[in-house]
């Protein structure tokens, strides 16, 4: 009779060389995923400050070329390269520039400021009452009004100038700055932005708890609706200011008399006189320089209301 016998049992406890394989396994798979992380987000760091660096060149050597430019006599302006620099003329190409005509430039500059200012303060006053009534009303045909706003955004402003040239021809406003300061006041994207920063910056509550005080609607836009859009009123204020500001083909369509035109449309009539007379090249090019500081003034100044706006108009 035989005698049974034991058997050994499985050890299945993983040995300590089989522990170490697989842990070198896994540091190994870690070190290769966190260095693919770390290639992967100095490419896309790499891609976002390339685009930006392009992006802020763009937009600064223009201005650079500008700077230059400004400085130089005709003869410098063609003699040497576009960054170098020549004899220092900044001076004396401002006093020709504040010299011709009569002083002829700073009545350009002038009526700019008017046209940009009016439709500033004014047309985003309007875009701020027609965003607050498109949010906070009810009324028919609400949603139909608002789409014919947003085709508005879509169609180009030069499209428009020819019909509203013919318009003003039929009342007699041509050649007069009504013809340019009545267009101004409508202003379709500012519509669109004050609709969003009125359901951004009013809430509701607010506005029936005035309306439980007696306030009117008047009253309730005027005590607290405005207050609280101030910073898109701004904002929308600013890009009405550039938009007038740049405005080229209204000006030049409805005006004929030069002591009404924009400083775009006369620093145009000048660059056409540059090329037979090359001495207006220089006061063209100082002059665009005189055109850009009321822009850069107003950006300076307001820059904290805009900043805010841009922010909190984003995000409902």
């Amino acid at each position: 009779m035989s005698t049974p016998t034991l058997s050994r049992p499985c050890n299945t406890t993983p040995s300590k060389q089989a522990l170490r394989r697989h842990g070198s396994r896994s540091n190994r798979g870690s070190s290769n995923g966190s260095s693919s992380n770390r290639s992967g987000r100095f490419a896309s760091k790499l891609t976002v400050n390339g685009l930006l660096i392009i992006g802020s060149a763009y937009m600064v050597v223009p201005v650079l070329w500008l700077v230059f430019a400004s400085t130089k006599n005709a003869a410098d302006l063609y003699g040497t390269s576009a960054y170098a620099l020549g004899n220092f003329s900044l001076f004396e190409n401002i006093a020709n520039v504040a010299n011709q005509d009569g002083g002829l430039f700073f009545r350009w500059l002038g009526n700019s400021v008017m046209y940009a200012g009016v439709g500033a303060v004014f047309g985003s006053l309007i875009s701020v009452m027609a965003g607050y009534a498109f949010d906070k009303f009810q009324f028919r045909w609400k949603d139909s009004l608002f789409g014919f706003v947003l085709v508005g955004v879509l169609i180009p402003n030069t499209a428009t100038v020819l019909p509203m040239y013919l318009l003003a021809s039929l009342v007699g406003m041509t050649n007069t700055i009504w013809a340019i300061l009545i267009p101004v006041l409508c202003n379709p994207f500012g519509v669109y932005l004050a609709r969003v920063y009125s359901a951004s910056y009013v809430p509701a509550e607010t506005l029936e708890a005035a309306r439980m005080d007696g306030a009117g609607p008047v009253r309730s836009f005027f005590s607290l609706g405005l207050p609280m859009m101030m910073p898109g009123y701004i904002t929308i204020a600013l890009f009405q200011f550039v938009g007038v500001w740049n405005n080229f083909m209204l000006p030049l369509v409805m005006l004929q008399d030069q002591k009404l035109l924009p400083v775009s449309v006369g620093i145009s009539i000048w660059q056409g006189y540059s090329v037979p007379q090359p001495e207006f090249t220089p006061m063209v090019i100082t002059g665009s320089l005189l055109s850009i500081l009321p822009l850069l003034v107003a950006f300076i100044m307001l820059q904290r209301f805009w900043k805010s706006g841009l922010t909190a108009g984003s995000v409902k």
